[in-house]
């Protein structure tokens, strides 16, 4: 894939979003809230389904090689074992098929690309989830019943995430009509 400067540009910014949305978290149990979501569905939405996941995997290898770009400030190989790192995993898929499904038409329609959302929302979550209860269980020796899993990894981030979803879509929309337009 052969990727131009204003191409590259965009990636990066995206990636950098990405990683100030995660500097503005709130702490909640082993999976803190921040705004990380909501600029993986904005890559897809606004870069598609190629630069918008490039972006996310990007904004990975930084911050596996070291780079503080994770929520907490951290970074390194060792993130792998967090039970927050499979929803980081989820936002480079989530991107992907958010992509996909927003510029899948000729017309750009907020209904389409708010499904888009939720799509990617819920992708994101059968990354997270899975992998949130296998460390929790497998790695860090809590016995973290798939309820309680459910519960604090899913339900409480739920009304939150509904939010981000209209705001990206609403941005994205507008963003889209205005590039579209010259």
């Amino acid at each position: 894939m052969k990727i131009s400067t204003k191409e590259m540009i965009l990636v990066s910014l995206f990636t950098a979003l990405t990683a100030i949305g995660a500097f503005l978290s709130i702490p909640l149990g082993d999976v803190p809230i921040t705004l990380q979501s909501m600029f993986a569905i904005l890559a897809g939405l606004l870069l598609g389904p190629k630069l918008g996941s490039l972006s996310q995997i990007v904004y990975i290898l930084l911050g596996l090689s070291g780079v503080r770009i994770f929520s907490n400030f951290s970074g390194g190989p060792q993130a792998i074992l967090k039970p927050s790192f499979g929803f980081l995993i989820g936002f480079a898929f989530a991107a992907f098929i958010i992509g996909k499904i927003a510029h899948n038409g000729e017309t750009i329609d907020f209904k389409r690309i708010f499904m888009a959302t939720l799509m990617g929302t819920f992708v994101i979550y059968l990354f997270g989830l899975p992998y949130m209860y296998i460390i929790l269980n497998n790695v860090m020796g809590k016995a973290v019943p798939l309820s309680v899993a459910i519960k604090t990894g899913c339900l409480i981030f739920l009304p939150g995430d509904l939010l981000k979803a209209i705001l990206s879509s609403l941005v994205a929309t507008k963003v889209l009509k205005r590039v579209s337009t010259t």
